[in-house]
């Protein structure tokens, strides 16, 4: 197992570095440190930022106005007792969700699905197939509010970004770039090859939290009708 490793940012923030690659072990830790987190309700602690490898740390610098230039020392103790509580075979969290999104992957809600076939040598129907065959973990929410970066696509469907990128996205847009596939939250601008698109709301900041996924979550595909989209939608 790799040892942690601190890194300050900036004055007020620390990065912990988990691993040098992500992995569904890595993935674990990470997701029990950030629980583990949230249950010492830490004075000096502002928010937490979980990536695929690292998590970044934001913290109130007048909380240790007395010894400023040891702020990041006297963090990292404290969360050295923390990380002593992480095994090496890290648990699936209680807190982890399976979340099932529902996709249409109709023709104008998957733009470039033909293009994502043809590309890979497969049917629109074979693309579907693949990406609604496996659980997908979260490995960070990023880009815009909401965003999944999911982990574990089957490469058979892997797709370049788009060589000249759109300047709307519809909110709900489900996408391929590379080896990754994830989901626009809000209408956005954005390069992904688009292959569906789903009737749920993946961010809505009167909702606590604000997002539907977490970091550490896992994601499953089915495929829905036109009809149930917009049943869907207004429900």
């Amino acid at each position: 197992m790799e040892h942690a490793v601190f890194f300050p940012v900036n004055e007020q923030s620390l990065l912990i570095e988990f691993g040098t690659e992500s992995s569904e072990k890595l993935r674990g830790r990470i997701r029990q440190f950030t629980d583990l987190l949230d249950q010492q309700n830490y004075p000096w602690l502002v928010e937490y930022i979980p990536a695929f490898t690292n998590i970044t740390l934001i913290f109130n610098l007048l909380y240790f106005k007395d010894k400023p230039e040891q702020s990041h020392l006297l963090i990292q103790n404290e969360l050295e007792k923390l990380l002593a509580e992480i095994g090496e075979e890290a648990p699936v969290s209680e807190n982890s969700s399976l979340v099932r999104i529902p996709v249409c992957y109709e023709d104008d809600f998957g733009m470039d699905l033909d293009e994502v076939a043809s590309l890979n040598g497969l049917t629109k129907e074979e693309v579907i197939r693949l990406h609604t065959e496996r659980e997908y973990p979260v490995y960070m929410i990023g880009f815009s509010p909401g965003f999944p970066y999911l982990g574990g696509m089957n490469n058979k469907i892997a797709a370049p970004r788009k060589g000249k990128p759109r300047s709307k996205i519809p909110a709900g847009s489900v996408g391929i770039a590379g080896t990754q596939t994830g989901v626009y939250p809000m209408e956005t601008p954005g390069g992904w090859q688009i292959i569906g698109r789903t009737p749920l709301s993946l961010f809505n900041p009167e909702n606590e939290p604000p997002t539907l996924l977490q970091a550490g979550d896992s994601v499953e595909f089915y495929p829905i009708s036109r009809e149930e989209y917009y049943r869907l939608k207004e429900s």
